[in-house]
């Protein structure tokens, strides 16, 4: 296969009481896997495709062959995504940012709280399924928000932290208390990896 869904860093129960366990076995086995075998199956129509990574076939959607391609973009998207989500977040994570990454908020956000709170009021805004992000645009971070599985790769830039709000997300601990769920997401967040990534979208 061209694509496996990468193991979870962690146990399954590790993000407690934020994100419950039984939502972390359905999300990580049950949806990321869906996203891979529905993307590895698009790949074995055109091979070459597997000669790329997710992420560059995300950057050139244009380049992929029409048949597949709304399914490379969905189920791409969907591994991409969720790849990087189960990183970011850590057991006994969260607090307020480090490092370079919180010298960058303090500057476009002021505060780390003003940065939560208006991150939280944007996705929590996102009708339906999608994605909360924090990108680079070059000289400032930015917070948007993507439909569905879609990817900040595709617009032409690096996610630097994004949070899934796809009811899967959070549907069984928090049922439909979106804004409860995003509040108590920051709880997990693993700022080491963040600054990795902040460094990897400033190059």
């Amino acid at each position: 296969m061209a694509f496996e869904v990468p193991p979870l860093p962690y146990d399954y129960a590790a993000l407690e009481p934020h994100i419950d366990k039984e939502t972390m076995h359905l999300h990580h086995d049950k949806h990321h896997q869906a996203y891979v075998n529905n993307l590895n199956a698009a790949v074995e129509k055109h091979p070459d495709l597997g000669k790329h990574s997710a992420e560059d076939l995300l950057r050139n959607l244009n380049a992929v062959p029409e048949d597949v391609r709304t399914t490379v973009r969905n189920n791409g998207g969907g591994h991409v995504n969720h790849s990087m989500f189960w990183n970011i977040m850590k057991p006994g994570g969260g607090g307020d940012p480090t490092g370079i990454i919180a010298a960058q908020i303090r500057k476009d956000f002021g505060t780390s709280d003003d940065f939560k709170k208006q991150f939280n009021e944007t996705t929590a805004k996102q009708f339906g399924s999608g994605w909360g992000w924090l990108i680079w645009d070059g000289s400032k971070l930015k917070i948007i928000t993507t439909a569905n599985q879609d990817s900040p790769l595709s617009q032409g830039y690096y996610p630097i932290l994004g949070n899934d709000v796809w009811e899967h997300a959070y549907y069984l601990k928090y049922q439909n208390r979106r804004p409860d769920y995003l509040a108590a997401w920051w709880n997990t967040v693993n700022w080491d990896e963040i600054n990795k990534r902040f460094e990897q979208a400033k190059k």
